[in-house]
């Protein structure tokens, strides 16, 4: 009973916390949440619901800015939200699904949705297209809850910032390892492959007590060209002297609520960087850098940007020297729980990403040329922005290519 009682407690708790960011957002009279069959993993998770629960029916659970919550469940599932405070009204047919929509919605003008207009935010799309229209229909106007869903999705609190911070560190450190196991290998005439190079560091995850949600990305030469190469374990490429190599990694602790950090380092075989090579890499860093002051300019002046104007400042970069149809990726993503979360991505090419960042949430800046049937570079990290700055975890940051010795000590 104590177990019950503490977790309708934590419930009443978080939908006080979504009324009052409802509050905070003008004109809005609430939020709807709507399921079936698990098709909106976002509700789940915002109203602390057990994304194991059997669920074969249509729910609503409407939160208004003020008042009372409202359940609307079929009569067979009567207790998939019962954790949840609030009235609660039951239906059996369509008509009385619709009846009891229009009711509890009748003195709403506007509410938010996990609804994407023009599927501009396909993280948020989760309401389908005939739901939105039957809310619609009861004229009710229909908003996107994306500001909403970062306040409960991206917003970290201190321990999931602290986890960041050794998932970091652990990656950065990982990144030397990598390269210096290129280096001994080679060294030690052993053949090394792309698919080695990225179990090696699989290896080294583990044993830093760090998961990840699928492996590296380990790709020399042609292969880092493609942003998402996965060697295969049979018929990788070699790594030998001369070839460039690009390792993303990404991770975080093995505990509940952990959060990920994700970089991506290049480096050349060999004494001597090319200077082909060495003038990709400098304008790659440049836009990194010039996207990551950007943003520490805007938050520590108390004006967070949007996620577009980031990307539209690292691109400017890249189309000024003469790249930007090399440049087939947006600058950056969301991270959270999930290596690509659910806040604001740092975009305005793949979408035009309208939601500004947060204080509390991070997102990657990685910006990347990439050379067709030559090679290709990214520099990658993560910006976390504080309520008065933005700062970069897992120090120091790459500025140059690294030249990976493979000459026998």
């Amino acid at each position: 009973m104590m177990r019950l009682m503490n977790t309708l407690s934590l419930s009443h708790a978080q939908v006080n916390r979504i009324q009052q960011a409802i509050r905070e957002q003008p004109g809005l009279d609430g939020w709807l949440f709507y399921d079936f069959r698990h098709l909106d993993p976002i509700a789940y998770r915002v109203l602390l619901l057990d994304p194991s629960l059997h669920v074969t029916r249509r729910w609503y659970y409407w939160v208004p800015a003020v008042g009372t919550p409202v359940k609307v469940q079929h009569r067979i599932e009567p207790h998939v939200l019962e954790r949840l405070p609030g009235d609660l009204l039951l239906y059996v047919s369509w008509r009385e699904q619709h009846a009891a929509l229009k009711s509890l919605l009748q003195s709403a003008k506007r509410v938010a949705m996990q609804y994407s207009p023009m599927n501009a935010i396909p993280y948020l799309s989760r309401v389908d297209a005939g739901t939105i229209e039957l809310i619609r229909g009861f004229g009710v106007e229909v908003v996107m809850s994306a500001d909403l869903v970062q306040r409960f999705e991206a917003v970290w609190d201190e321990k999931q910032l602290a986890s960041h911070q050794v998932a970091a560190e652990g990656l950065r450190f990982i990144v030397d390892e990598a390269f210096g196991f290129v280096g001994t290998s080679l060294a030690a005439g052993r053949v090394l492959t792309e698919h080695a190079l990225q179990q090696y560091i699989l290896s080294r995850m583990q044993a830093r007590g760090l998961v990840t949600s699928s492996p590296p990305i380990a790709a020399v030469n042609a292969h880092s060209a493609d942003p998402h190469y996965a060697p295969p374990p049979q018929g990788s490429a070699p790594i030998r002297p001369g070839d460039l190599v690009l390792i993303d990694l990404w991770a975080k602790q093995l505990q509940p609520g952990a959060v990920y950090a994700d970089i991506t380092w290049t480096g050349f075989v060999g004494q001597t960087v090319p200077a082909r090579h060495q003038e990709i890499f400098q304008i790659v860093r440049r836009a990194r850098d010039a996207a990551v002051s950007f943003v520490q300019g805007r938050v520590r002046n108390g004006a967070f940007p949007f996620g577009w104007e980031v990307d539209d400042v690292c691109r400017r970069v890249i189309d000024d020297a003469g790249y930007g149809s090399h440049f087939l990726h947006r600058t950056g993503h969301s991270i959270g729980e999930e290596v690509h979360g659910n806040g604001a991505n740092i975009d305005n090419l793949e979408t035009q990403d309208a939601r500004r960042l947060l204080p509390g949430t991070c997102f990657s800046i990685e910006p990347g040329i990439y050379l067709h049937d030559e090679f290709g570079i990214r520099s990658e990290l993560d910006v976390y922005l504080s309520a008065c700055d933005a700062i970069v975890h897992g120090q120091p940051v790459q500025t140059e290519l690294v030249a990976i010795s493979s000459a026998a000590r």
